[in-house]
């Protein structure tokens, strides 16, 4: 029996506004609980302490994910006990490397003192963007005009912004977590499109599975070593994210972090590994989580008195919907040209 793909239920236009819908609660929970004091420690949740949990939880629900959809059937496989078990080929194991770095930087940049959600989504995803064209180029992919005028405009967005705050200023902890995420993305991009941007639905499964069996275990069992060295800092932030989380009252909300991550995570792999160009691709998936962002921190302002986004910003997310609508509009524009000049030839 032929498989039906995820893909093939809707077009690019509807996973892009799911993506945003999911996105938006993500992005206001994690923010919510680590600007607000916790009950039992008495000030707001760090990134650290959120981050064991919501990995867990997001590891758990995406292998069950995995065994209740059978994606597993497409992995590569290797035979253990008598069974086939799930394996990595080098390079979905490379690319969970550059996805475990992404699974720990996006949250922390949520919880960074003093600097809002919508900037540090406007620098790391900017940096994205940058090197989406660049992949391309080394895989002899053809960008097409809408993928470059999008990519100008996105670009546009972050440069607003950064005048507006009077250039980078940014803490060290910003800094780092802007570094790791860019060289996360960029391995990430580099295997997909080698391997698994062609269209297959079956790839894409496979993809999704190799990827996520590698980089879950790993971003977690990295945040284990850095709990049990100590390096967690002095509150021993990641060691009560292992274990005193789960009694807590902040596990509900981190639930729901864990959840929205698993679906994401299905939802944007889906997104990328679409055949068309990584510089298409990429602006769409960039510029929906960045609207997220703007839409978290306004709902935030308005519903719990934390920092609204500045107009800046919000220019900046205006400029960002107009990419998403110039790359939906602009491909079926061009792919109707054909046709109506064919009709034109024969009328």
């Amino acid at each position: 029996m032929k498989k039906t793909s995820m893909i093939a239920w809707m077009p690019m236009e509807g996973w892009i506004v799911l993506y945003l819908v999911l996105y938006l609660p993500n992005a206001m929970i994690t923010k919510l609980i680590t600007s607000e004091a916790d009950i039992g420690l008495g000030r707001p949740l760090t990134g650290l302490e959120t981050l064991p949990a919501s990995l867990t939880i997001s590891l758990v629900l995406t292998y069950l994910f995995i065994w209740l959809s059978g994606w597993y059937r497409d992995a590569n496989t290797v035979q253990f006990a008598g069974r086939q078990i799930p394996m990595p080929t080098r390079y979905t194991f490379l690319s969970g490397l550059g996805t475990a770095l992404i699974l720990f930087t996006v949250p922390l940049s949520f919880t960074i003192k003093d600097v809002s959600i919508p900037f540090m989504q406007l620098l790391m995803r900017g940096d994205i963007l940058i090197i989406a064209p660049f992949v391309d180029f080394i895989f002899g992919r053809k960008v097409r005009w809408w993928s470059w005028v999008a990519l100008v405009m996105v670009l546009g967005a972050m440069a607003i912004t950064l005048v507006d705050r009077g250039g980078l200023r940014l803490p060290p902890i910003a800094i780092v977590t802007i570094v790791l995420y860019t060289l996360g993305y960029f391995i990430r991009l580099m295997v997909m499109t080698k391997t698994a941007k062609n269209g297959d639905p079956a790839l894409v499964r496979r993809y999704f599975v190799e990827e996520k069996i590698v980089a879950l275990p790993l971003a977690i069992a990295a945040l284990a070593v850095l709990a049990a060295s100590g390096i967690g800092g002095g509150d021993n932030q990641l060691q009560w994210g292992f274990i005193d989380v789960w009694t807590s009252d902040a596990m509900w909300p981190i639930f729901w972090i864990g959840l929205t991550l698993t679906v994401i995570s299905v939802v944007a792999i889906i997104i990328l590994l679409d055949p068309r160009e990584n510089a298409y691709c990429v602006p769409l998936e960039r510029a929906a989580s960045l609207v997220a962002g703007v839409g978290a921190a306004a709902l935030l302002a308005w519903f719990f008195g934390l920092t609204a986004p500045r107009p800046a910003e919000l220019v900046g997310a205006g400029i960002l919907v107009g990419a998403i609508v110039l790359l939906s509009v602009a491909p079926r524009m061009a792919a109707r040209r054909p046709v109506i000049a064919a009709r034109a030839e024969t009328s």
